[in-house]
């Protein structure tokens, strides 16, 4: 399905799908006798971790190949027998990984204060008996944005493409949270994460005099042009890659374009929790797979909060959305939402239709802010890791599966983006 525009998480109340918005922001929503308090981002007190002096390790090889889908994982139903974590396991799994761009690595292991509740924010609700063994099955309930008159505004502007084929969610002017196995195999990083950029989405630009500092001005949309000329295909590649041909005719290419148009943006580091690592979490490793990259330059695109949900199925019609650069529709930004089949403290199992390309992709929800003037505001909740060959009572089965924020991982984020956790108490 391919549209200009498409906004229906502007109203939560409603169980129409695929009705686009012609309301402003904000307007659409009329709440019913559910109760105001479900339709309100829940206030949480965050655990307080402690990070203790990193550990310098040895760089990376780069070995990892990447995977269309992820394997043998331990989902919802494999993981309720699985022992309850300790403090000390927890501590261990949150403890994280940092790599540079020149390829060293450090280890911070993380403590929790004495106290902290270990319980998990949703309680397992396996259903199994409502399951679909789905990646796009039936009618495909996509929408591609194709027009850059929506794509480039809030929230579809939040989404960034990796350069290692996934997708991922703006969560601060310098900050990308998307899904560990787009960088990390679980063994080694990925040969394409040596040298990682992620794309932001762009305007064309019109051919414009040089102007006041156009040289230098110059100079650096070559690089990114040329950068961007490496992430695409053919004739393309070599086009953009010819400098002779001067700043006018370049912009007119941008302009003509098929799909999307990116500007590149090197990546200055990557963190991810060691829970993800293979033999670290004895089964719980789908739990950790998210991370979180800090980009050279700060973006001037708007970025995602984070946010808690205790329960997406408590919620008015249990929905949650996403969008990402799939595979099968190339150039373009697609976006779906859906709702939640089961949940568990870490996974969301959902009905969204998605192919390769979107792993990493940020799920969000669109409730209204505590306090007097309660603006509905939309805030990341999980991670899209991707479609999932999961164990369900020691058989494979297929599934699309998202590692939802708790908030010990709220914290850890929070930390990661901020370097104080002193900000990161309440949410």
């Amino acid at each position: 399905m391919r549209i200009s525009a498409v906004f229906p998480d502007r109203t939560e109340d409603s169980h129409r799908r695929g009705t686009a918005a012609s309301q402003p922001a904000g307007a659409g929503l009329c709440v019913v006798s559910a109760g105001e308090d479900e339709y309100t981002w829940p206030p949480q007190k965050l655990p307080l971790l402690r990070f203790k002096q990193t550990i310098r390790l040895g760089s990376s090889s780069f070995t990892a190949e990447g995977q269309n889908e992820l394997n043998g994982m331990c989902g919802i139903e494999c993981q309720q027998g699985l022992p309850k974590p300790s403090l000390e396991d927890l501590e261990h799994m949150l403890s994280y990984e940092t790599i540079y761009a020149n390829g060293t690595r450090t280890l911070t292991p993380v403590s929790l204060q004495d106290g902290t509740e270990l319980s998990g924010t949703a309680a397992n609700s396996s259903s199994s008996s409502l399951r679909h063994k789905r990646e796009v099955y039936g009618p495909d309930t996509r929408f591609t944005i194709s027009d850059k008159q929506y794509s480039l505004k809030y929230p579809f502007s939040t989404s960034v493409k990796i350069s290692t084929g996934c997708s991922g969610v703006l969560v601060s002017p310098r900050h990308v949270l998307t899904a560990a196995h787009c960088i990390h195999d679980g063994s080694d990083y990925l040969k394409g994460a040596q040298k990682l950029s992620v794309g932001i989405l762009r305007k064309g630009r019109k051919g414009k005099g040089r102007g006041k500092g156009g040289g230098k001005r110059r100079r650096g949309k070559e690089r990114e042009e040329e950068q961007e000329g490496e992430e695409g295909k053919g004739g393309k590649k070599k086009e953009e890659r010819k400098k002779a041909k001067g700043r006018k005719s370049r912009s007119k290419r941008s302009v003509k374009a098929e799909g999307m148009s990116f500007r590149w943006t090197r990546v200055k580091q990557m963190q991810v929790p060691k829970g993800w690592f293979k033999g670290v979490s004895e089964g719980a490793a789908a739990d950790y797979d998210y991370a979180v990259l800090e980009l050279k330059r700060a973006q001037k695109s708007r970025h995602m909060d984070l946010g808690i949900v205790p329960s997406i199925k408590k919620l008015p019609a249990g929905r949650v959305h996403f969008s990402g650069f799939d595979d099968d529709r190339p150039g373009n930004l697609v976006y779906r939402f859906c709702s939640v089949s089961d949940e568990s403290n870490d996974l969301l199992y959902q009905y969204c239709d998605a192919k390769p390309g979107s792993s990493g992709a940020g799920v969000y929800v669109r409730l209204k802010e505590p306090g007097s003037k309660r603006k509905w505001k939309r805030k990341v909740i999980g991670v899209f890791s991707g479609h999932q060959w999961v164990d369900v009572n020691g058989q494979q089965q297929d599934y699309n599966v998202a590692v939802r924020i708790t908030p010990l991982k709220f914290a850890q984020i929070c930390h990661w983006v901020h370097g104080d956790s002193g900000q990161c108490q309440n949410v």
